[in-house]
């Protein structure tokens, strides 16, 4: 019978090769996502070592208080915030853009070895990267400031500039992020059928005319799901980035400074446990609404780009 509810135990049997194919993602996420959010408790604790974190006392919303009067929390975010919409718009300009101009090359060893080098940086880890940048905006003996050197020039003190950084940030993530997002966009590409340009190079339609009414079309839906997952974290900052980039060097701290950052340096700096899992806290909700809002927007205007 048509809509006939099956039995959770008959449903596990019939399909019980792919429950098990799934159970390792399944333990991973209830071990490291589900069961410490049961820590959420400490943002309403002042926390200390010999108390533990369940006879440690409430201080109710005393830490997320002390957040907001403080100026920090509207700060942090807003950095949080402005550079995650700067990451995602770039990133879908330069990604797209690459993966449309990729497709027009006839030759396919061309293609495959510029995609292998636009992917390398991206296995390239963050410690390394943070190494690479130091070695070029050092004071001392710095790649820019040795060159500026020669041309006669006075060096440039570039860890005590915050105007240069938001700049160098954003570069380095698209930087290290192209070669993946051209592969994603590629594989789109490559799945929309030949049978368009076809039809569209018979009518006379330019390279141009392509890419604007039969690949950007297609490609609609690709970018919209790919733009919800990023809307997703756009209150998770990169943190490795920015930590192995910028450190722990608060005279940057104005520009550069986002949650993530803010709550490593709450738990191993000022050991304040409280105040770090209040400011964690406060980046999940916020972040959690933020994707509901926009899911929200997509789906009254094109339910089937909708996540849910």
């Amino acid at each position: 019978m048509a809509g006939k509810k099956i039995p959770v135990h008959r449903e596990l049997r019939k399909h019980k090769t792919m429950y098990l194919m799934a159970l390792p993602t399944l333990i991973y996420f209830v071990v490291f996502s589900y069961i410490p959010m049961l820590g959420v408790v400490l943002a309403f604790k002042r926390y200390n070592y010999n108390d533990g974190i369940f006879h440690s006392p409430w201080v109710g919303f005393s830490n997320f208080k002390f957040l907001f009067q403080s100026g920090t929390l509207m700060h942090i975010t807003a950095n949080t915030i402005l550079y995650n919409l700067a990451f995602l718009v770039l990133g879908v300009i330069t990604q797209v853009g690459t993966a449309l101009l990729l497709n027009e090359i006839h030759s396919k060893l061309y293609r495959k070895i510029t995609q292998s080098f636009m992917f390398l940086p991206y296995f390239i880890s963050y410690v390394v990267l943070g190494v690479l940048v130091y070695n070029i905006f050092s004071y001392d003996t710095g790649l820019l400031n040795n060159l500026r050197g020669l041309l006669g020039m006075e060096k440039f003190s570039a860890y005590t500039d915050t105007g240069i950084w938001k700049y160098v940030l954003v570069f380095l993530e698209q930087w290290k992020g192209l070669g993946y997002g051209v592969v994603v966009y590629m594989a789109a590409i490559t799945g929309i059928s030949a049978e368009y340009y076809e039809s569209a190079r018979i009518d006379g339609a330019s390279h141009w005319q392509e890419i604007r009414y039969i690949s950007l079309p297609l490609l609609k839906p690709t970018i919209i799901i790919i733009t919800l997952f990023a809307v997703g974290k756009i209150m998770k900052g990169q943190f490795e980035l920015f930590y192995q980039v910028i450190g722990s060097n608060g005279v940057l701290f104005n520009a550069t400074d986002i949650i993530d950052t803010y709550v490593f340096r709450s738990l191993t700096q000022t050991f304040d446990v409280g105040l770090g899992s209040a400011a964690g806290f406060y980046q999940s909700l916020f972040g959690l609404l933020f994707i509901m809002a926009v899911n929200g927007i997509v789906k009254r205007m094109n339910p089937e780009y909708a996540l849910f």
